[in-house]
């Protein structure tokens, strides 16, 4: 999939370390990913004009109120065991049948309840592990800031009869996950081992894409508990995603010091933040 203009604006701006980022180190950096400046600069206009990223009194940008929860949803990979607690068997529900319909509505709702690894029980209910931290009051807070409607019921839900119990621990293809921790993990090593050899934008490039697709997995993980799947091949996937990030800003630390940019992490391809801005409405 080619990296479009929206997530790369919004994936660089997500790295930076306080401060902002000029124009031209956007379009100098779109052009590594064969992007045209004028579609770069277009597509910078329209998340300005929806929020999803502001400007400073020098003309620099820099991520806007509107991208804020999405970003804390992404930049909380490296520490996404912290916000566990250990499961005691009861779920968190969230009832969203008399909810509007609409299709900008439905979007919103389903990717902030997919961000948060909630799956459908029953129609128009949706469920995950009550393991997080906080509990139910923290995930109604997190549901809200991430899209879902006030309205929506969220709850606690324990006691379920035995077929139930068994069908909620089944809607998570734990076979699944388990393969595509060790998978990531593999192509992480390859692509440390090879970093080295590329040349400057083609290292770029890898480590920014192999990079996104990695978060996005770890962000997008459902991180169930540990009777459900055993925990520490996820463990052992954000360790090397650590390393990882550390080898790619390497990578882009020449380019992005030639434009007096701090960053945090390694400049990655997302595509949770482009999803942000279709639901904010910024067309492309």
């Amino acid at each position: 999939m080619a990296v479009t203009a929206k997530s790369l604006i919004l994936d660089l701006l997500s790295t930076l370390k306080g401060g902002s980022m000029p124009v031209r180190a956007l379009v100098a950096a779109g052009d590594v990913f064969g992007l045209e400046e004028n579609g770069v600069r277009v597509a910078l206009a329209r998340l300005l004009a929806a929020g999803l990223v502001e400007r400073d009194e020098r003309g620099q940008y820099r991520p806007g109120s509107r991208a804020e929860a999405l970003q804390r949803e992404v930049t909380s990979w490296r520490t996404v065991e912290d916000g566990l607690r250990r499961w005691q068997g009861d779920w968190a529900g969230v009832h969203v049948g008399a909810l509007p319909r609409s299709a900008r509505d439905r979007a919103a709702r389903t990717r902030a309840l997919r961000l948060v690894g909630f799956r459908e029980l029953a129609p128009r209910l949706e469920i995950r592990p009550d393991n997080l931290a906080g509990g139910v009051e923290a995930l109604r807070g997190r549901l809200r800031a991430l899209g879902l409607e006030q309205s929506a019921i969220v709850f606690r839900l324990g006691a379920l009869d035995r077929a139930t119990e068994a069908r909620a621990r089944d809607l998570w293809d734990t076979t699944a996950l388990r393969s595509a921790y060790r998978e990531a993990r593999a192509e992480i090593a390859r692509s440390e081992k090879r970093l080295p050899t590329l040349p400057r934008h083609a290292a770029m490039t890898e480590s920014f894409v192999l990079g996104g697709r990695v978060i996005r997995q770890i962000v997008l993980d459902p991180l169930l508990p540990e009777p459900i799947v055993p925990a520490g091949e996820r463990q052992a996937l954000v360790a090397a995603m650590r390393r990882y990030d550390r080898v790619g800003r390497a990578c882009w630390a020449d380019f992005l010091r030639e434009f007096g940019v701090l960053h945090d992490r390694t400049p990655a391809d997302l595509r949770l933040a482009d999803g942000a801005a279709r639901a904010a409405g910024a067309q492309a």
